[in-house]
C-alpha cells in the first residue's frame, strides 16, 4: 500500500512538472513577439534616374548609376520596365547611333557599353572613371566625356577597333552634350557655369553662353533650338546660340540631371532626387510628371524625435530626408545641388545633431537638428567614408572602410585617427548607454569600440553581411544580414531570431565596387516596431510588432 500511494504521489508530480514545463512554454511562446510586414513608404522603379533618350522608334530609355540598369519607359501608360540589367546596364548617360546601336557610360565601372542592333553588347573603352556623358554625330561618330572623376572628352571607335581619342581635357566638367546642325558639339561646363562649343576635329573650344549656376545638359530639337537644363536653379532654358541670350521656359524642382526630345518635340527632364521623369511643356512652361516618388535610393536610417513626433532620418544618397513615423509623410532636409548636402547615403543621430556621409562623394556632414534650414557645407577629401556619427564634444566620427580606421572631425575638417585595424567598418551606432558599435562587414561581425583607448571587442560573431542595426535599452542588437535578405534580433543572452525574412534587400554592387553599396537602414521604433530601408525597390518598410 506504501509503494502504490508512493508511485501515485509520484505520477502526480511527474505531471506537476510536466503541466508547469508545459505552461512555462506556452508562455514563453506568447511572450514571443510576432512581426508583420508591410509598406511604410511607396518606393519607385528607380535608383536615381540620370541619362535619357529617345530611340528612332521613340522609345524613352533611361539610365541609372546606382541601380546599374538601364530601363525603358512608356510616358503614355506611365509605366516602366527593365531594358538591360544589373550590372551591365549602369548608365550615366546613353544615346542611340544612326545604325540602331545603343551606346551607354558605366559611370562607376569606367566602362563604355555599345550594343549592336543584333543585340552583341561590345566595351568600347575600360579604365576611364567618371566616364558621363555620350552622343553621336550626325555621321555616325561616337563621343564621350569623363566628369567628376575625369575632365576629358573622347572620340571612341564603335567597333571597338582601335582605343578612344583623347581630344582635350581640363574643359570645365563637360556634361550632357548634343550636337548641333553645324556639326560642332555643344554642351554645358559644370563647374563654370557656361555652355561652349565645340569643334571636335580642330580641338577647340568658345563660349555660347554663361551665367548658369550649374547646367547639367543641353538638347537640340528638330528645328535646331538649343535648350539646357541647370541643376542648381531647377530650370529649363531656351538658349540663342548665336547672342547667348537665354530664356527661361520652366521652373521646377532642383537635381535636374538631363533632358531629352521625342519624335514630336516633345520635352522630357529626369529629376535624380525623385526618381523621376517630367514633361515640360515648352510653350506654357508647365510641367507635368510621368513616372517619380517619394525616395530616391533610401539607403541608411537613423531615428529621433521633433517636436514631440517619432521621425526616421533617410540617407536618401541624392537628398537627406525624414518621415514620420505615425503617418509615413516624408519632408525633405535638403538635395544634393539645390542645397548644401552632397550624396548622404548614411546617418546617424546624436546629441541634438545629425551626421551624413557619402562614400560616391567622399564627403561627411554635421546639420543642426534645431537649424535645418541653414545647412553648414560638406567636408570633402574623404576616401570611403561608410558611416558619420555626432561626437558629444560637437565633432564628426566617420568610419574609413578601406583605411580601416575611425577617425574624428572638427568643425574646420581637420581630421584626427582614433581608432585603427578595424576591417572593412560600415555602420555605426550608439547603444542608449551610449557605447559604440560598428559592424566589420568583411568578418561578419559587431564589435564595441571604445574612442579613448581605440580598443576593439568582438561581440556578435557568425553573422553575414551585417549592414544597418539598432540597439535597444535591453542590450538587443536588430541587424540586417543583406545578403541573407534578413533581419536577426540578438538577445543580450545571446538568443538569435529572425523576425524578418526573404526581405526585399541585397542590391548587388557593380564588379570591383564597394562591398557595401547601398547600406539597409534599420531602426526600432519606441512601440517595438522595426523599420528598414529596401535598396531593392528604394522604399521602407515596417516589421509592426503584433504582441
Amino acid at each position: 500500500m506504501k509503494y502504490t500511494t508512493t508511485l501515485r504521489a509520484g505520477t502526480a508530480l511527474a505531471a506537476l512538472l510536466a503541466f508547469t514545463a508545459y505552461s512555462e512554454e506556452a508562455a514563453a511562446q506568447s511572450a514571443t513577439p510576432t512581426y508583420t510586414l508591410e509598406k511604410f513608404v511607396e518606393g519607385s522603379d528607380f535608383h536615381g534616374i540620370h541619362g535619357i533618350t529617345f530611340t528612332k522608334d521613340n522609345r524613352l530609355l533611361a539610365g541609372s548609376v546606382l541601380g546599374g540598369t538601364i530601363y525603358e519607359v512608356d510616358v503614355e501608360n506611365k509605366t516602366t520596365s527593365i531594358f538591360i540589367g544589373p550590372d551591365k546596364g549602369m548608365a550615366d548617360d546613353l544615346e542611340e547611333g544612326p545604325n540602331g546601336e545603343l551606346g551607354w557610360t558605366s559611370f562607376l565601372t569606367g566602362d563604355y557599353w555599345l550594343r549592336t542592333p543584333e543585340g552583341k553588347d561590345i566595351k568600347l573603352a575600360t579604365g576611364l572613371p567618371g566616364i558621363n556623358s555620350t552622343a553621336w554625330k550626325q555621321d555616325g561618330r561616337l563621343f564621350a566625356s569623363q566628369v567628376f572623376l575625369g575632365d576629358a572628352l573622347y572620340e571612341l571607335d564603335p567597333t571597338g577597333a582601335t582605343p578612344p581619342r583623347k581630344i582635350m581635357e581640363g574643359m570645365g566638367g563637360l556634361n550632357g552634350f548634343d550636337f548641333g546642325p553645324d556639326g560642332k558639339l555643344y554642351g554645358p561646363l559644370w563647374f563654370k557655369g557656361q555652355i561652349v562649343r565645340i569643334d571636335v576635329d580642330a580641338g577647340t573650344l568658345d563660349v555660347v553662353a554663361e551665367g548658369f549656376t550649374i547646367p547639367a545638359a543641353v538638347n537640340f530639337d528638330s528645328k535646331g533650338q538649343l535648350w539646357a537644363v541647370d541643376t542648381a536653379e531647377g530650370a529649363v532654358y531656351k538658349v540663342n546660340i548665336e547672342t547667348g541670350e537665354r530664356t527661361l521656359i520652366a521652373d521646377v524642382e532642383p537635381a535636374i540631371d538631363n533632358m531629352a526630345f521625342d519624335k514630336d518635340d516633345r520635352l522630357f527632364i529626369s529629376n535624380m532626387s525623385r526618381n523621376a521623369i517630367i514633361e515640360i511643356n515648352t510653350d506654357t512652361g508647365e510641367a507635368t510628371e510621368i513616372v517619380g516618388g517619394p525616395l530616391a535610393v533610401a539607403a541608411d536610417l537613423d531615428i529621433g524625435e521633433e517636436n514631440g513626433r517619432e521621425v526616421v532620418y533617410i540617407g536618401d544618397v541624392f537628398s537627406a530626408r525624414k518621415a514620420y513615423t505615425d503617418t509615413g509623410e516624408v519632408t525633405e532636409i535638403g538635395r544634393v545641388f539645390g542645397s548644401n548636402v552632397d550624396y548622404p547615403i548614411n546617418v546617424g543621430v546624436a546629441h541634438g545633431k545629425l551626421a551624413m556621409a557619402g562614400w560616391s562623394a567622399g564627403a561627411v556632414q554635421l546639420i543642426d537638428l534645431a537649424d535645418q534650414k541653414n545647412l553648414p557645407h560638406p567636408h570633402h577629401g574623404f576616401t570611403t567614408p561608410t558611416d558619420a556619427l555626432p561626437l558629444p564634444n560637437g565633432d564628426l566620427l566617420v568610419t574609413n572602410l578601406v583605411g580601416g580606421t575611425l577617425v574624428s572631425v572638427n568643425a574646420e575638417g581637420t581630421q584626427a585617427i582614433l581608432v585603427s585595424g578595424l576591417v572593412t567598418p560600415g555602420n555605426m551606432d550608439y547603444a542608449p548607454d551610449g557605447t559604440l558599435y560598428v559592424t566589420e562587414y568583411a568578418l561578419g561581425r559587431i564589435s564595441k569600440v571604445d574612442l579613448v583607448t581605440g580598443t576593439i571587442t568582438p561581440v556578435i560573431e557568425g553573422l553575414t553581411g551585417p549592414e544597418g542595426f539598432d540597439i535597444t535599452a535591453d542590450g538587443t542588437f536588430y541587424v540586417a544580414q543583406v545578403p541573407l535578405q534578413k533581419i536577426t534580433v540578438i538577445a543580450a543572452d545571446g538568443t538569435r531570431t529572425d523576425i524578418g525574412t526573404k526581405l526585399p534587400i541585397g542590391l548587388i554592387a557593380p564588379e570591383g565596387g564597394l562591398p557595401i553599396h547601398v547600406p539597409t537602414g534599420v531602426v526600432v521604433t519606441k512601440s517595438g516596431d522595426v523599420i528598414f530601408s529596401s535598396d531593392l525597390e528604394a522604399a521602407l518598410y515596417r516589421l509592426r510588432k503584433s504582441n
